[in-house]
């Protein structure tokens, strides 16, 4: 079973912003914790379509990113990082 259908279940029982900073929390600490970060990088590598974009001479992995909005007090942008995100605001 994968992490998706383990946890998916469990955080959709918690209130939404209890879930948002929980899921934050644990993105964080990945991005920390350099195995955690790498295992985040493996479990999606693979599973992500690859779609290089260049915008305004910027190079991006992918052109889909997170806004600013989601990580408020950017705590998780390494841990978001390793999910795939082409960039992160």
């Amino acid at each position: 079973m994968d992490s998706y259908r383990l946890l998916r279940p469990l955080l959709f029982r918690l209130p939404p912003e209890a879930s948002h900073q929980l899921t934050l929390k644990a993105l964080s600490l990945a991005g920390r914790i350099h195995p955690l970060d790498q295992f985040l990088a493996d479990a999606v590598r693979g599973r992500l379509p690859q779609h290089p974009t260049t915008v305004m001479g910027i190079p991006f992995p992918n052109p889909v990113g997170v806004a600013a909005g989601l990580d408020k007090h950017a705590s998780a942008v390494d841990g978001l990082s390793a999910l795939g995100f082409g960039f992160v605001e």
